[in-house]
């Protein structure tokens, strides 16, 4: 059976999306048949992140109220032979959906794939509590910034109180020159508001960025230090 991770922030903008779209690439590109899932309804940015913007006819709200079958939704990703993507409702939808909705669908999906990666909405809501339902782990994307932090914190709180207790954080947009200089807090002011393991860091780096706008996952360019650096911490998460 398949394992659910669910990725999720305090706040927008720490890369969580860009996090949820590498390790769902970096562990296709080592045999595993995965499935990204968007969760963040209205804000959806899963396919431009892909490349697969084109390609969407139905998202996971046709899924959960039934309009279509969900191999209808699901899209492979170009370029690799084990990663598909169902994306999010392209506009903010009225229609109903519950944590036993998304338990149904995920044990389904358990049957076929072995990691469903669910990118939920930044923050917390009625989407993330609905989007954990199903999780196994969640991993928790936040930056060396204090507002993140502490909405970081409140977000694991949140997952721990609705019985989401094996979590973890990973801290993105680490610059070492400003942490150096005082003008971003530092790793230990950071890791000390989070009851969770710390399973990696990821260096500012404008690579990243410009594979995201280009819809390329980072890790398909194999060898670089971010590709290894990506590797590493998905194997604590998934271990």
């Amino acid at each position: 059976m398949g394992k659910v991770l669910l990725v999720a922030s305090g706040k927008g903008g720490t890369g969580k999306t860009m996090f949820s779209v590498n390790m769902g690439a970096a562990l296709a590109q080592r045999g595993y048949n995965v499935l990204l899932v968007d969760m963040d309804m209205g804000l959806r940015n899963m396919d431009l992140y892909l490349g697969m913007e084109d390609r969407v006819v139905y998202n996971i709200m046709d899924v959960l109220s039934g309009i279509c079958r969900i191999s209808k939704a699901i899209i492979r990703v170009d370029g690799f032979s084990s990663l598909y993507f169902m994306a999010a409702a392209p506009r903010l939808d009225e229609r109903d959906i519950t944590p036993l909705h998304m338990a149904i669908l995920c044990a389904k999906l358990r049957e076929v794939f072995d990691y469903i990666i669910i990118d939920c909405p930044a923050g917390i809501g009625e989407m993330l509590e609905v989007s954990m339902e199903a999780a196994d782990k969640a991993v928790i994307v936040t930056e060396p910034e204090f507002a993140a932090s502490r909405d970081a914190d409140m977000t694991e709180r949140f997952l721990h109180e609705h019985g989401l207790d094996d979590t973890c954080v990973v801290l993105n947009r680490v610059n070492v020159e400003l942490m150096r200089e005082g003008y971003m807090p530092d790793l230990d002011t950071v890791t000390s508001s989070f009851n969770s393991p710390l399973v990696g860091i990821i260096q500012e780096d404008d690579n990243i960025r410009i594979s995201t706008n280009k819809g390329i996952p980072i890790v398909m360019k194999r060898g670089t230090y971010i590709e290894k650096n990506f590797v590493e911490i998905i194997a604590k998460i998934i271990r």
